[in-house]
C-alpha cells in the first residue's frame, strides 16, 4: 500500500517530443479508438517538477515536494486540470532515475506516508530517488469527500428484513451516493484506477525516466498490474507485493476478505489468550463468543467517542479489520480491546480505524483537538478548499477532509467495477449474500457485505482490468504473495501471475500479515535486490516465515 520513486531530472530537447508524447498516449487507449485522432497531450508530457522543501513543521528535512498537472479528463485535455502531489528522498550514491511507490488503499496518500515511513525505502536511495504521490482524488489532490458527516453507510440487517426494507436500504445507499457525488466536485467522474495509471506516465516522464521503476503495495499492486497493460513498452523493474485480484467480482472479493481477516482474528485470539491481560480471558473457545458479543452489542448501544460521534459494533469491525494486518500491531491492539472492555475508552481503537485495505496509513491533519475545533477549521477554510477542488489545485494539507480515505476507497473500487446490479436482482440476492458472508466469518461478514454495496447509487465502473488487464509483454515483474496475508490470498498472487502471463514472477513469503516488505528481511532484501540490480531469484524463489536474519530467498524449485 506505499510507493515510491527516484529519479534524475534532466529536459528532453529533440525534434521528436511531440511524437514521443502522442505515442505514449495511444498504449492505453482502448482498442475502438486507435484509429481515432488522438489528443494532444505534449504540454503534460514535458513539464518538470518544481522541487523545494515540504511545507509543515512534521515534515522531513530532507523530503521534498512538488507538483505534476494532469488533465482532468484525458478525452479532453483542454476542459480542465488536476494538481498532483509529489514527494521525493534524494538519491544519496549515483542516481538511476526514480523508483515510485504506491502504498495502497485504494486512497492512501503517498506524500504523507513516504513522510512518516520513509526509513524502510532508504536502501533505495543507493540507486534511486524515492518518490510517493497523492493520486487524483486523495490527499491534496483535489481531495474526494462525502461531506461534513463522513461516510456514514446504513448497515446491512443482520436478519432477514421487514417487507421494504431491502428498498429502504437501497435508498439510504444511494442518498450516500449522491452525497458524496455533491462533496467531491469534478474529479469524480474521472477517479479510478485507469486514469491514474495515465497519470503515472505523466509523473514518469516529468521525473525524466524512460523507463517506469516501480513498487505497489497491495492496491497498489493493481495500479501496477493496469500500468503494465496501458504502457508495456515504459515498464523498467515493477515490483508489487500483496497482489490484488484482476479477475473476481466485488462479491468474491467481499468473501475472501472476511475469510481472510477471520482466520486472522482467530490467529490473534490464540496468542492473546496466552496473556493474563488479554480483554477476553485465556479460555480460547470463550473468547471469539466474546469478540461476536461485544461487536453487536454496540451495534446495539453504540458509546459516544471524544469526537462527538457514536463508536458502532461496525465501527470495531473496521478497527479490528487494521490492526491485524500485522502480528507487530497485536500487541498495541490488544491494549486498545482492553480499554474499550475495562472503561469504554475508544481513543486507542480510532487510531486503528483507518477504513482502508493496505498499511495502516498516516493522514494529513492528524493536530484536530475535538468536535468544536473540526467545526472550526471547515468554517474559516472550507470555502478555500473546495475552491481549491474545483479548480484543480493542490489543497492544503490541513484542509484534506477527514473522510477522504473511505471515500476515495469507495469512489475508486466502484470507478474499476463494471457490476452494477439493480435494485430488484439486489433485493433478491441480499438473503443468500447475508447468509454467505456471515458463514464465512460471524465478526467481519457484515461489514464486507456493507462494502459490496456502497457502489450500488453510482456510475458502472469501467470493464478494462477484468477484460484487457492479461498476457502483458513487459521486462520481467516481481509479485510477492505472503501465504497469511488476510486481505489479499496469497492464491490471488497465484492468479494475478498466470493473467498477467510469463512475465510476471512469484516470490512465495511463507509468512504472516499484509505484505512482506516491512515483515520479513528477506521479502525485504528480494525487492530490494530486484529494483537496484535486476536480480531474481531461480524460479522465484521463496522466503521462509519469521525469518528476520535471512540474506535472501530459497530456491523454489
Amino acid at each position: 500500500m506505499l510507493a515510491m520513486l527516484s529519479t534524475r531530472p534532466f529536459v528532453r530537447r529533440c525534434a521528436g517530443a511531440s511524437v514521443l508524447a502522442l505515442a505514449l498516449l495511444g498504449a492505453g487507449l482502448p482498442a475502438a479508438a486507435a484509429d481515432r485522432p488522438q489528443p494532444d497531450l505534449t504540454r503534460f508530457y514535458q513539464q518538470r517538477p518544481a522541487w523545494a522543501g515540504c511545507p509543515g513543521p512534521d515534515m522531513p528535512k530532507d523530503l521534498e515536494c512538488a507538483k505534476v498537472t494532469v488533465p482532468l479528463d484525458y478525452a479532453r485535455p483542454d476542459a480542465g486540470t488536476l494538481d498532483l502531489a509529489l514527494a521525493r528522498y534524494r538519491a544519496t550514491g549515483p542516481s538511476h532515475g526514480s523508483v515510485v511507490l504506491n502504498f495502497g488503499g485504494p486512497g492512501g496518500a503517498g506524500v504523507p506516508e513516504l513522510a512518516a515511513e520513509g526509513r524502510q525505502f532508504m536502501d533505495l536511495t543507493d540507486g534511486y530517488d524515492v518518490v510517493a504521490f497523492d493520486p487524483r482524488g486523495v490527499g491534496r489532490s483535489s481531495p474526494v469527500s462525502c461531506g461534513e458527516g463522513g461516510v456514514a453507510v446504513p448497515a446491512v440487517p443482520r436478519q432477514d428484513p421487514a417487507p421494504g426494507q431491502p428498498q429502504a436500504l437501497l435508498r439510504q445507499l444511494r442518498q450516500v451516493a449522491e452525497e458524496c457525488a455533491r462533496n467531491s466536485g469534478p474529479v469524480l467522474p474521472h477517479i479510478g484506477t485507469v486514469n491514474a495509471s495515465r497519470d503515472l506516465d505523466v509523473i514518469r516522464q516529468a521525473l525524466g525516466d524512460k523507463k517506469l521503476n516501480y513498487l505497489g503495495f497491495s492496491y497498489g499492486s493493481r495500479l501496477g498490474a493496469v500500468y503494465a497493460a496501458q504502457f508495456p513498452d515504459q515498464v523498467g523493474r515493477l515490483a508489487l507485493d500483496g497482489v490484488d485480484t484482476l479477475t473476481e467480482s466485488p462479491a468474491e472479493q467481499g468473501l475472501a476478505g472476511a475469510e481472510g481477516q477471520q482466520q486472522a482474528l482467530d490467529d490473534f485470539l490464540d496468542w492473546c489468550t496466552t496473556d493474563v491481560g488479554c480483554p477476553f480471558g485465556q479460555d480460547r473457545r470463550r473468547a471469539g463468543d466474546e469478540v461476536l458479543r461485544l461487536v453487536r452489542s454496540l451495534d446495539r448501544d453504540p458509546v459516544p467517542t471524544d469526537f462527538g460521534a457514536s463508536f458502532t459494533g461496525q465501527d470495531l469491525v473496521g478497527a479490528l479489520a487494521q490492526g491485524l494486518y500485522s502480528k507487530r500491531t497485536w500487541p498495541p491492539l490488544e491494549r486498545a480491546l482492553a480499554s474499550l472492555v475495562e472503561d469504554g475508552d475508544t481513543r486507542r481503537l480510532l487510531g486503528f480505524a483507518t477504513g482502508g485495505i493496505g498499511l495502516p496509513p498516516a493522514r494529513y491533519g492528524t493536530d484536530r483537538t475535538g468536535p468544536s475545533d473540526d467545526r472550526d477549521r471547515t468554517d474559516r477554510t472550507g470555502a478555500s478548499a473546495a475552491h481549491h477542488r474545483e479548480n484543480g489545485g493542490l489543497v492544503d494539507a490541513a484542509d484534506v477532509p477527514a473522510d477522504n480515505l473511505p471515500a476515495a476507497l469507495m469512489a475508486i473500487n466502484c470507478a474499476d467495477d463494471p457490476d452494477r446490479p439493480d435494485a430488484a436482482r439486489l433485493t433478491e440476492e441480499m438473503r443468500t449474500l447475508r447468509a454467505a458472508y456471515d458463514h464465512a466469518s460471524p465478526v467481519f461478514g457484515r461489514y464486507r457485505l456493507t462494502q459490496l454495496l456502497l457502489c450500488y447509487g453510482r456510475p458502472k465502473g469501467t470493464d478494462f482490468i477484468r477484460e484487457r488487464v492479461k498476457d502483458v509483454h513487459t521486462p520481467k515483474m516481481l509479485l510477492v504473495g505472503t501465504r497469511g496475508d488476510p486481505a489479499t490470498p496469497y492464491r490471488w498472487t497465484v492468479e494475478t501471475a498466470r493473467r498477467l502471463g510469463p512475465s510476471a514472477v512469484v516470490l512465495d513469503n511463507k509468512g504472516e500479515g499484509h505484505t512482506g516488505y516491512s515483515s520479513s528481511m528477506c521479502v525485504h532484501h528480494t525487492v530490494n535486490g530486484f529494483l537496484l540490480y535486476g536480480t531474481l531469484p531461480p524460479g522465484g524463489g521463496s522466503c521462509p516465515a519469521d525469518a528476520p536474519a535471512a540474506d535472501g530467498p530459497q530456491d523454489a524449485g
